[in-house]
């Protein structure tokens, strides 16, 4: 009896690479899979790990990450339980370190049925001229700021009134 196919959403050659970078499979990612060409920017290696999540080079993660790399690679079993989907890069941001950045990203992905997205802001180290993925510096979106900073309670009211804050509008509020 012939067994049920199963869904291949491993990236192919000739399409687009699942990166979200527009170009094709083998001209974005493939090339730093296969340790033909190194990531330039830590972005390029936040698209490369988001890539191999969905072939399941789980290798490639492996060498990539700084606590793991260049320790040998060991085969775990079990599949994940993910399937990502898409990759938002919404934000890089450069440090006085010049071997130290960060990309603040969106994966998407199905679990069970349902769409997971894990926002993050991702630590990138350089070591020995190699970008590496160092941890996870924050976990869900940045935090919110307000947009006019918070009037002090002794301070004058913005209202234009003349009198303190907490004599004017706090009262109101």
């Amino acid at each position: 009896m012939p067994s049920a196919p199963t869904k291949d959403d491993k990236p192919k050659r000739g399409q687009a690479c699942p990166c979200g970078s527009g170009q094709r499979f083998e001209l974005c990612c493939e090339p730093i899979h296969a340790g033909q060409k190194q990531p330039a920017t830590p972005e390029q290696l936040m698209r490369a790990r988001f890539t191999a999540h969905v072939a399941h080079n789980f290798k490639f993660l492996h060498d990539t990450y700084r606590p793991t790399a260049g320790k040998p690679y060991v085969v775990e079993e079990g599949e994940s339980a993910v399937t990502w989907t898409k990759l938002e890069v919404h934000a890089n941001e450069a440090t006085d370190n010049p071997d130290k950045a960060y990309v603040d990203f969106s994966a998407y992905g199905m679990e069970a049925g349902v769409e997971k997205v894990l926002h993050e802001k991702a630590e990138f180290l350089r070591v020995n001229g190699t970008w590496l993925y160092n941890r996870e510096a924050r976990l869900g979106p940045a935090p919110y700021k307000a947009a006019a900073p918070k009037v002090g309670r002794n301070e004058p009211c913005p209202c234009g009134s003349g009198r303190k804050y907490k004599q004017c509008c706090l009262l109101k509020g």
